[in-house]
């Protein structure tokens, strides 16, 4: 398995020479400063536009997976059930996962180029493989990603409508947990983000470059974005579904509000126990999360490539 980066070139094209060998120098200074913040300031200003763009498109599909994951429904039972609620209760909660997505997938690509160029540098210096040095980089982006978890937490409460009474929006819901719980009940259910999110980028960076080799080869910028958005929506499609109990476990646990913080294999044996030890129902919704991982990660990532092109 190889991994492929999509960092620019560190190469700064050279400026023409000035009489002065002094301001030669400083502008020289100068230029490769600029270019270097652009290359690697665009990472995450691209990867935070194709999240923004994810969430507002799938945010209803996410809606109906939730109340599966947390309540065991068949899609056409979560379906009634927000239908009932009415459009206007329809979009609650899009203020948290707009927000988190939109910093953590930021973060996700931006971390992921500045964590390899730095650790690559010391890799040439002591041979260590690059792949491993990669699969370093993506495991510490991911789990950078987790100190977001907080914004979570809240989407969760506000998408139970258990909740829909206690908390009136995304501030309500951060004052009245900070007020009543203070900060640990913000980072409830952090334990199975942290081992969803690193073991994820490294496979999702690792594999990302495999799979669009194996595509047909495009010619255009469309043929490019086909390619793109087929290698983004397989892995995101396949990786959701590899995660999905963690993620089961992660929305039982953060719909509790206030008691004991219960432990990740405990929160998912119990869930495991009332749907009757079964594995189809504990998989309860992996059906539509692959479709939206399949839509969701293949708009991220061919958003974000072409970004890449046109900044």
């Amino acid at each position: 398995m190889g991994a492929v980066t999509t960092m620019d070139p560190e190469s700064v094209p050279k400026p023409q020479a000035l009489p002065s060998p002094q301001s030669k120098l400083s502008k020289i200074g100068h230029v490769a400063g600029a270019t270097g913040l652009s290359s690697r300031g665009k990472h995450y200003v691209c990867g935070s536009v194709a999240a923004f763009t994810n969430i507002i498109t799938t945010f209803p599909i996410q809606k109906v997976l939730f109340r599966q994951q947390l309540h065991g429904l068949r899609s056409s039972e979560a379906v009634r059930q927000i239908r009932h609620e009415g459009l206007r209760n329809l979009y609650r909660g899009l203020l948290p996962p707009l927000l988190q997505k939109t910093t953590t997938v930021a973060i996700m690509f931006g971390l992921y180029e500045d964590f390899s160029r730095l650790l690559l540098q010391r890799a040439r210096a002591s041979g260590a493989p690059e792949l491993l040095t990669r699969s370093v980089a993506a495991a510490l982006a991911g789990t950078a990603e987790a100190a977001l978890a907080p914004f979570e937490r809240v989407q969760t409460l506000l998408q139970d409508h258990r909740h829909n009474g206690r908390f009136r929006n995304t501030a309500h819901a951060f004052r009245m947990l900070l007020r009543e719980h203070g900060v640990r009940e913000c980072y409830r259910g952090l334990v199975p983000v942290l081992m969803r999110n690193g073991p994820s980028n490294v496979l999702f960076f690792g594999l990302r470059g495999p799979i669009k080799q194996r595509l047909p080869e495009a010619h255009t910028r469309t043929g490019h974005m086909v390619n793109d958005f087929v290698c983004g929506g397989l892995l995101g499609a396949a990786l959701g579904i590899m995660f999905y109990p963690l993620n089961v476990a992660k929305s039982r646990a953060q719909a509790q509000v206030g008691g004991a913080f219960v432990p990740c294999g405990q929160v998912l044996m119990t869930v495991w126990r009332e749907r009757g030890g079964s594995v189809v129902k504990l998989f309860r919704g992996a059906t539509l999360n692959y479709h939206r991982s399949l839509l969701s990660w293949g708009i991220i990532n061919a958003t974000y490539e072409l970004l890449l092109k046109v900044i």
